[in-house]
C-alpha cells in the first residue's frame, strides 16, 4: 500500500493506524500516564510557541523518501505555514514520541532511524510514561547527539524552536509505580 492509498484507507474509527513498508499496522493503545503527557507537552507548547510554529498532536509524519510509510508522532512541532485541509504538517522541526513498554522498542528501533534520516527534523524527543526522563536527540553538524533530561528539577530545552519546559510542566498529574499515592 502507498501513503496515498492508506490516507483514503478507513480501516475504522476506534484503531489508529500506520503504514509500516506497505504495511497497515495497528498501534497499541494508550494509557492514561500517556494521555496527561501529551496533554501537558501540547500545552506547554502551544503556550510557549511563537508563530508560524505550532504543535501538532497524533500527528502524520510522511518519510521524505519512502511512499511506503507514514507514522502517527504523539506530537510535533513544524514552523511552515499551515496548509488549509493539509493531510499531514510539512517540515516537522521536532517529533516528539511518548514511550510505553508496549512501543519503546519499535519507536527507539524503527522510528527514530526514520525520523533521523529526515531533513527537516532537527530534534526527536522520547519522553518516558514510566520515569520522568526525557531523552533528547539532536541534530549536530555532525551527525546527532543524545542527552537525558531526567528528574522533577530538570528543564528540557528543545534548541531548534528555542523553549523551555520543566519535567515538572510535562509530568504534572501523572503517578508512577514508584511513588505512592494519596
Amino acid at each position: 500500500m502507498t501513503v496515498e492509498e492508506f490516507l483514503v484507507w478507513d480501516g475504522g474509527a476506534d484503531t489508529r493506524y500506520e503504514l509500516v513498508g506497505g504495511d497497515v499496522t495497528a498501534m497499541s493503545p494508550t494509557g492514561e500516564a500517556h494521555g496527561t503527557i501529551v496533554t501537558n507537552l501540547a500545552a506547554e507548547l502551544r503556550s510557549r510557541l511563537q508563530p508560524p510554529c505550532r504543535a501538532v498532536t497524533e500527528a502524520g509524519v510522511r518519510l521524505a523518501e519512502r511512499d511506503d510509510t507514514y507514522y502517527q508522532a504523539d506530537l510535533l512541532v513544524t514552523c511552515s505555514p499551515a496548509v488549509p485541509k493539509a493531510t499531514f504538517p510539512a517540515n516537522p522541526t521536532v517529533i516528539i514520541e511518548v514511550l510505553s513498554p508496549s512501543t519503546e522498542s519499535y519507536d527507539r528501533g524503527t522510528k527514530v532511524p526514520n525520523y533521523r534520516a529526515q531533513p527537516s527534523i532537527r530534534e526527536i524527543i522520547m519522553v518516558s510514561s514510566s520515569d520522568r526522563k526525557v531523552e533528547v536527540w539532536h541534530r549536530t553538524p555532525d551527525g546527532w547527539a543524545v542527552a537525558d533530561v531526567v528528574g522533577s528539577d530538570a528543564v528540557l530545552h528543545p534548541a531548534s524552536i528555542g523553549i523551555e519546559i520543566p519535567l515538572s510542566a510535562i509530568y504534572d498529574g501523572v503517578a508512577f509505580e514508584t511513588e505512592k499515592t494519596g
